[in-house]
């Protein structure tokens, strides 16, 4: 079978057939294991015990927790997104202010954020503003270098090009280096939702007020291992109907990513 092959190929139909197949074994696999396992219910519950929690965790305000959290997600990852793209064409454009600030962006990377929540608490007290701007914080650490890479990666044949062409500084910026790195850095944008779900955990249990991460601390205290489970694949699910959803408005946005036409922007660039 080519889809198992080096370098194979595979249709549509038998990437779904397979992906189904993959999720029944690994519902059976784990399944099995509880089952016949030597391992205790505490640590690793089964599938049709996380299942029934769905139903005690519905009657404790699963849905309004969830978008809760998801409100959060949204409000932080779009404040990141608004404030790291403007910095980062600064720094990938002007090599001055790249000089200036990129170093401290780069270490501030290893900053363990759990540890500055206090200075967060400080600065925009114990509400939700807290929690986005937090969520948003732990995002822009990483999109914004990501986001002066992909300026750096553009092709210099492309800007050789432009330039040919008589194209102005600000006509540079417009038909190209926006739109290139932008089709670029909506791919990052999509695979940093993964952070921003990771930080929602710690952020809700700051002044606790709800959400699914919150919804995890209690069960958590209360050793109900089941509704952890739960709440954690639902933020799985969560996480991917995102990605899918920012996959689409991608292929909206930038349809020559995927038809082959990278160049597009270029060549219709037209002096005025």
């Amino acid at each position: 079978m080519k889809a198992f092959q080096i370098e194979g190929e595979i249709t549509k139909t038998q990437s779904t057939i397979i992906g189904v197949v993959g999720f029944v074994l690994l519902i059976t696999l784990w399944q099995l294991v509880t089952t016949y396992g030597n391992i205790s219910s505490s640590i690793l519950p089964s599938p049709l015990a996380v299942v029934s929690s769905l139903g005690s965790l519905y009657e404790n305000g699963l849905v309004g927790n969830a978008l809760f959290s998801l409100k959060l997600n949204l409000s932080g990852y779009l404040e990141a997104i608004v404030i790291s793209i403007p910095i980062g064409f600064a720094m990938g454009l002007v090599p001055g202010i790249r000089a200036l600030v990129s170093k401290y962006f780069d270490a501030l990377r290893f900053l363990p954020l759990p540890a500055i929540t206090g200075i967060f608490v400080a600065l925009f007290g114990l509400g939700s503003g807290l929690k986005i701007h937090f969520l948003s914080f732990g995002i822009l650490l990483y999109l914004i270098p990501v986001i002066v890479q992909r300026i750096d990666e553009i092709e210099s044949l492309h800007k050789q090009t432009i330039t040919t062409l008589g194209a102005s500084k600000w006509q540079k910026v417009r038909h190209l280096y926006f739109p290139y790195a932008m089709s670029k850095i909506s791919d990052d944008i999509r695979v940093l939702v993964a952070i921003s779900w990771t930080y929602i955990v710690i952020v809700e249990l700051l002044n606790m007020e709800g959400g699914l991460g919150g919804m995890i601390f209690v069960s958590a205290k209360q050793s109900q291992t089941p509704p952890i489970f739960a709440l954690v694949l639902i933020i799985v699910m969560f996480g991917y109907l995102q990605d899918r959803i920012f996959r689409t408005i991608d292929k909206m946005i930038f349809p020559f990513k995927y038809d082959g036409q990278v160049k597009k922007s270029i060549s219709k660039f037209i002096l005025k």
